[in-house]
């Protein structure tokens, strides 16, 4: 088709504001896809998805539209539509997706207003100057309010009250006058179709059968099927088997021409040959067609150990994980060696939802079974000599007498809350070592709390937290600053004298009490008595900053004895007690840990 009828575009939103309902209602009234085949979150193509009912992974789909025009005829515009995830921990994804359109409907839920998620996407639209078409959804509920959420808008955007749509994502209300929109207010794609062809890949996947596919956005030139291709950042060179576009399911097609959004069926096997962000070329032109300039590369806030159940299972784990790494290109992973647990991977990941997405998806995808250990932040730390690393899990952190400085990752935090929450809000983030910046208020009820607060602070329980301090109200967004320096220790954890390296960890020396005097605490209540007194301690180097007693069992020596001289008594205790301590000396170390109490202290954060 005609580039000058071509609309790139997305649809960005909070969390749960509609945008898959919204996109089932662009996709049944263009006619996309037939009324019979049509169902609730068509576009969230993972069961995993559908039934948490959030969006994971962006997903494209092409529509065709026929706009009718104030002279009475009728135009046919190709509309791409990619839908994105809200949850914060998936802003690359939404990233990703703004970088492949030119225009993006900001959608707001009409009975809730902006919340922190959506000026955070609003901000990314604009970074890469895309047209902004706001949208207020959900106006056929009965709490809906749509003035007091349009001046909202308004004052967020700076927009006009008559450049704000109003629709029901769910009844289809409003629905065409948004295609309209989008056909009136985004520009065409501006790519040249007679330059070599170029393609960024802004998404992937395997197929067990065709092996990588690509999603593109075509932005020079064009590519037909059985055509050469090349990848300017891995050098691998490979034949576009076939190409198509998403309506939602692959449609196969004989060409795609710049301007276009849709796949390629590469043929590798080699999942490290395709990577998000990377340029397709045509293979004939490789070496002189320029690269395009991609994405910034992911950078991992949260690491966790990721171990096989059964030890056996290392190897079907790590090609479980490198699939997984195809689709989520925001993951990273290394091999890992625990004591306790064997061998498995250290996971770089983005948050904390992120991490039970991959566990979940590790679960149902691939029949994985896994333990993961408590999450960590990555710490940057310099040594005496002047090189500097970044320590990803406390194995790694090095004696303090080496150590120069040690840095933590900082972010900056917004929270989105009812002004009578004020209180409860800066009394947790206070808590936790936050730095208040200041406040805004949206409208006469709602604040916004900028904050900065180190990530360990953040990642753990503190969403939860702080839905419980004000009664489920706030919502938050993160964003990673910058290392700051930061007194950062190695809590080590001694049973029977013999320090356990799987529970060791790495944290401000202000929480290393707390955090020791749980450990030990749970491991009381966690091990098995043995016949000797087994000592828990929590210790920062030398010094124990906390510590229990296991007691031992007692038989009773002196029971058969019936009266006589009650030095019998006391030598029969004195023979106990001698061999209790040589008991002892040979216990320690050799307390088994079961795995359950490995499992209950780790995820005890």
């Amino acid at each position: 088709m005609d580039q000058s009828r071509i609309r790139n575009f997305c649809i960005i939103a909070h969390i749960d504001h509609g945008k898959s309902t919204l996109s089932d209602r662009l996709l049944e009234i263009t006619g996309t896809v037939e009324k019979r085949k049509m169902k609730e979150q068509l576009l969230d193509t993972m069961e995993l998805e559908r039934e948490r009912g959030i969006t994971i992974k962006l997903q494209p789909a092409r529509m065709s539209y026929k706009s009718h025009r104030s002279d009475g005829t009728d135009e046919t515009y190709e509309l791409n539509l990619i839908d994105t995830p809200g949850h914060v921990d998936f802003t690359y994804e939404v990233s990703r997706s703004l970088a492949a359109v030119e225009g993006a409907i900001l959608l707001v839920d009409s009975t809730q207003g902006v919340q922190a998620q959506t000026i955070a996407n609003l901000y990314l639209a604009i970074e890469q100057n895309l047209i902004i078409i706001p949208v207020l959804n959900k106006i056929d509920l009965p709490n809906s309010d749509v003035e007091r959420r349009a001046h909202e808008l308004m004052q967020l955007i700076g927009c006009k009250r008559e450049e704000i749509l109003s629709a029901s994502g769910k009844t289809g209300e409003g629905v065409p006058e948004i295609l309209e929109r989008i056909v009136k207010d985004v520009p065409p794609p501006t790519g040249d179709r007679a330059k070599p062809f170029r393609a960024v890949i802004f998404d992937s996947k395997y197929d067990d059968y065709q092996g990588v596919i690509a999603y593109v956005r075509c932005v020079d030139g064009s590519i037909a099927k059985n055509e050469k291709i090349a990848f300017k950042a891995t050098g691998a060179d490979g034949t576009a088997l076939e190409v198509g576009y998403m309506n939602p399911g692959h449609v196969p097609s004989d060409r795609m021409e710049a301007g276009e959004i849709g796949y390629v069926v590469t043929g590798l096997k080699d999942i490290g040959a395709v990577r998000v962000g990377d340029t397709i070329v045509s293979g004939a032109m490789a070496s002189e067609t320029e690269a395009l300039p991609g994405y910034k590369e992911v950078r991992p806030m949260v690491y966790a150990g990721v171990f096989p159940q059964e030890g056996n299972e290392y190897e079907k784990l790590r090609d479980a994980i490198l699939k997984l790494k195809l689709s989520d290109s925001s993951l990273t992973f290394e091999p890992e060696h625990s004591q306790a647990l064997g061998f498995g991977f250290r996971v770089g990941l983005l948050g904390m939802l992120h991490l039970e997405i991959v566990q979940e998806r590790l679960s149902r995808e691939f029949g994985m079974d896994v333990v993961v250990t408590t999450p960590s932040v990555g710490y940057e730390v310099t040594f005496t000599n002047g090189e500097e690393k970044l320590i990803k899990s406390p194995g790694e952190f090095p004696d303090p007498s080496k150590i120069a400085s040690t840095r933590e990752p900082w972010c900056r935090v917004d929270i989105l809350c009812p002004k009578e929450y004020l209180g409860n809000v800066m009394a947790l983030v206070q808590d936790r070592r936050g730095v208040y910046k200041n406040t805004e208020y949206l409208d006469v009820t709602r604040a916004l709390l900028h904050y900065e607060m180190p990530l360990a602070s953040v990642i753990v329980d503190f969403y939860d937290k702080l839905k419980g301090a004000t009664a489920g109200y706030a919502s938050l967004n993160y964003d990673f600053m910058e290392y700051r320096d930061s007194d950062i220790v190695k809590l080590t954890i001694l049973v029977a004298e013999d320090p356990v390296e799987a529970l060791a960890t790495l944290l401000h020396s202000s929480e290393a009490y707390r955090r020791g005097k749980e450990i030990v605490e749970t491991l009381k209540e966690e091990l098995p008595r043995a016949q000797f007194a087994i000592k828990l301690q929590a210790a920062i180097g030398a010094k124990i900053i906390a510590s229990e007693r296991i007691a031992p069992y007692r038989k009773d020596v002196t029971g058969y004895l019936y009266g006589g001289d009650v030095t019998r008594k006391m030598k029969l205790l004195e023979k106990q007690k001698k061999g209790k301590k040589r008991m002892l000396e040979h216990g320690k170390g050799a307390v088994e840990i079961p795995p359950d109490a490995f499992i209950k202290v780790l995820r005890r954060g």
